[in-house]
Parts: C-alpha cells; structure tokens; sequence
C-alpha cells in the first residue's frame, strides 16, 4: 500500500510539473529562439542530475553503455524536444499538442508488440478514448491554416517519444535509471545547443529575471524532476498504463494557461475531462475477470483467506 501511496504521488507530481510546462515554455519562448532554450534548459538538467549521480558513478560504465545513452538522448530529448519546436512553428499549438499526446496510443502498441504487456479490446478502447478527450481539449487551438508538415512533425514528436519510453524500458536491466536519465537528458541537451547554435543566434535571447526564473524551474522540476520520475515509473510498472495518465498533462495545461496567460474555460474542457477520466479507468481498472482469476477468488473466500 506504501508503494501504491508513493506511485500516485508521484504521478500526480508528474502531471502537475508537466502540465505546467507548456504555458511556462509558451511565456520563455518570447525571450529566446526554441532549439536554444530547449538546448539550454536540458543541458541545465542534466548536469543537475550528474551531480545527483556522482555518489554512484562506478554504475555510469560510459565505455561500455554510451550507445545505450546515446540512442536514448536521441530519440527521447533531442528528436522529441527539437521536432516538437520547429513543429509548432506550421500546426496551432492545440492541434499539435493533441496529436503528440498520440504517444500513449502508441506507446500501448508498442508496449504489446515488444515488451510484452498484456493488450485487450478494453484497453484499446481507453487508449483511443484518451485521445479523443486530449484532442477535445485541444480544439480550441484548431484555428488558422493547418500544414502537412506540421502534422506529420506532431506525429513524429510523438513516434519519437514512444520508441524513446520502449527503448529505455528494454535496456532497463543492463542500465541505472539515474544515470540513464542523467545521461540522455545531458547528450540530448547538448546536440540541441549545437544545432541551435548553428541555426539560432544567442544574442536573439533577452536574458530577462522572468527568463532565467521560468527556465531553471523547468530545468529542475520539470526536466530533471519530471523525467526521472516519469523513467522511474516507467522501470516499476506495465509502461501503457504509466503513459496513459499523461493525458491529464493537457488538462493541466490548459488549467494552467487559464491561470497564467487568462485563457478562458470552454465546453471543450468539461467534455474532454470526462473523456480523459473514463479513458483512464478503462485502462486501468479490468472490469472482465478471466476465468481463472474468478475460481482463485471463490476459492479464497472458501477457505477464509481474504482480508477486508
């Protein structure tokens, strides 16, 4: 029960710093270029959590496990952060945002496909409800020319974040979680500043109080915070269910844009709510027991092995 405690604690901390991330990110991109401050605020992360890490660096093995590293800062920080900035600048931000919250959808696929979780009619059916619920949430945004490419960088920011969660999840065992995610949000920080540095201008970044306050929160809570726990979860529990509480994330954003850049509450947010909630249920909670587990139960109940 402990442990269950701790689980949703976390999660819940997880889906606040997240959700609060994107009106926060919003407000720091009028002071500086994406792939810079993307490049910026996961480099301060990562060496955050190196520093976190140090006590256990005989567990780093970077000889042995930089390719391990390596393939996660790619896909998980570098492609997933530097897609999604550039892809914002085609698709409306809520279009957007709906479509990279595909990730869980994908994530449950891929989940079944090559680890091994279990995958039913009932779970599906949450997952593309979830998607449904962010994607209302999301109309709001649904103004303005809609770009081809915009929606296939969505689709690519959200491709790249599922593989990145599977990739990360198969070499669990031959990793340190610490070290993994100190490693990946490092390296991937590090090759957004290069290819921001060589695309982007530093002297275009207005190093305002406001700036540097909302880019170290970000680096703390929601970069070096945020993904430890989110890899923690990840590595202790079934990865489709884990994800599938990140379509609260939008919920929180949009809460949170009310609150920080005065956007108003519509419909869309009450109806999206609902479907976010039973998405949720329906992935978490198997209403259908299977046979066995039933006999198990009467049997327990039997011999007086139950506990109320």
């Amino acid at each position: 029960m402990t442990r269950q405690k701790s689980g949703v604690l976390l999660l819940a901390f997880l889906v606040l710093v997240w959700g609060i991330n994107w009106p926060l990110s919003k407000i720091a991109l009028a002071y500086a270029p994406p792939l810079l401050f993307s490049g910026i605020r996961t480099v301060i992360g990562g060496v955050l959590l190196i520093l976190i890490a140090l006590p256990k660096a005989r567990l780093l093995r970077f000889k042995t496990l930089w390719p391990v590293y390596l393939g996660s800062a790619l896909l998980s920080i570098a492609l997933y952060y530097g897609v999604q900035t550039i892809g914002l600048q085609y698709v409306p931000a809520g279009l957007f945002s709906a479509i990279v919250f595909l990730q869980p959808v994908l994530l449950g696929i891929f989940s079944w496909l090559w680890l091994g979780e279990e995958m039913h009619g009932q779970k599906i059916g949450g997952l593309v409800l979830g998607f449904l619920g962010v994607a209302c949430l999301s109309a709001g945004g649904l103004t303005g020319s809609i770009s081809l490419l915009g929606i296939l960088l969505a689709l690519a920011t959200a491709l790249c974040w599922a593989l990145g969660t599977v990739y990360m999840k198969r070499n669990a065992v031959r990793v340190d979680m610490l070290w993994m995610t100190a490693m990946q949000i490092t390296l991937g920080g590090l090759i957004l500043l290069v290819a921001g540095s060589a695309a982007e201008p530093w002297k275009a970044i207005r190093w305002s109080t406001d700036f540097v306050a909302v880019t170290l929160f970000i680096s703390i809570f929601v970069i070096a915070l945020g993904w430890l726990v989110y890899f923690k979860l990840i590595h202790e529990g079934e990865a489709g269910k884990v994800a599938s509480y990140t379509f609260l994330v939008p919920l929180v954003s949009i809460g949170s844009s009310v609150l920080f850049l005065n956007e108003k509450i519509t419909i869309n947010l009450v109806i999206g709510l609902i479907l976010v909630v039973i998405s949720i249920i329906l992935v978490n909670v198997r209403f259908r027991r299977s046979p066995a587990s039933a006999v198990a139960e009467i049997r327990a109940l039997e011999e007086g092995d139950y506990d109320f």
